[in-house]
């Protein structure tokens, strides 16, 4: 499967899908001007990654912020962990937040509710400037 690579703006995360060394991240903001041109061809390898996916899939989610419109393509990646999971494979979602971001937590554990995927879930301290 070619991989995808992303750097990260303002507006959009980084994003790394890379089957072959089992790296699958997506961190950042996510605010992009045409939600479904940035995460369409994330979603359709995805789609493809669920048809042969490795043993065990661990996959970093670490947002800063994300607009609501990105919040329903979060949850279209998720389902497809979902399925991975359902296949019987092995299934990770690490979630990443600031240790005071509430509505991060929140967020993490309504899809974890959702997805009925392992979550784990990791705090960070806010770097002092």
């Amino acid at each position: 499967m070619e991989k995808i690579l992303i750097d990260p703006t303002n507006e959009t995360p980084k994003v790394v899908l890379d089957k072959d060394n089992n790296k699958f991240e997506i961190s950042g903001n996510s605010l992009p001007e045409d939600v479904n041109s940035f995460y369409t061809p994330i979603l359709s390898w995805f789609d493809e990654y669920t048809s042969s996916p490795n043993s065990k899939t661990e996959v970093v989610l670490n947002f800063e912020y994300y607009n609501t419109s990105s919040s329903k393509m979060i949850l279209k990646i998720l389902e497809k962990f979902k399925e991975i999971h359902r296949k019987g494979f092995d299934v990770e979602i690490q979630w990443h937040y600031m240790d005071d971001d509430e509505d991060m937590i929140e967020a993490g554990e309504d899809y974890s509710e959702h997805v009925k995927v392992p979550f784990k879930f990791i705090s960070h301290q806010r770097p002092n400037n």
